[in-house]
């Protein structure tokens, strides 16, 4: 059945193309604590990732992206990043979910009760 869903979806995890790719052409980096598995070729002109499940971009953590991109030469299991004591900790993209966030007063909050975003225009 794994076969098949993977032949079938491209969203899934790594295609059977990108597979054959990586094992001929792909040298293993390192992963990150979602389970992402990031690879580069043996020349180091290409890198890619092979996300742990559902294929969203937005499950790269700024460490990565940065090295994906070739913003810096250094991927983060060798020269990790300083982060600040203020900076959250990576979170990936949650709109559409349930999860997503939604200021006070949001009609996705449930009841309307003691809304005090805006006053209500009304004519004299």
């Amino acid at each position: 059945m794994n076969v098949i869903k993977r032949l079938l979806t491209w969203w899934n995890g790594q295609t059977l193309n990108t597979q054959v790719f990586t094992a001929r052409n792909g040298v293993k980096v390192g992963e990150d604590g979602e389970g992402n598995i990031y690879y580069q070729t043996r020349d180091a002109k290409k890198r890619w990732v092979i996300y742990n499940g559902e294929m969203e971009a937005s499950r790269v953590s700024p460490d990565w992206h940065g090295w994906l991109h070739h913003t810096w030469d250094e991927p983060p299991t060798t020269a990790p990043l300083k982060h600040k004591s203020w900076e959250a900790p990576h979170q990936e993209n949650l709109t559409g979910t349930a999860a997503a966030y939604a200021p006070p007063g949001s009609i996705r909050k449930g009841q309307a009760q003691g809304r005090a975003d805006y006053d209500a225009w009304s004519p004299e």
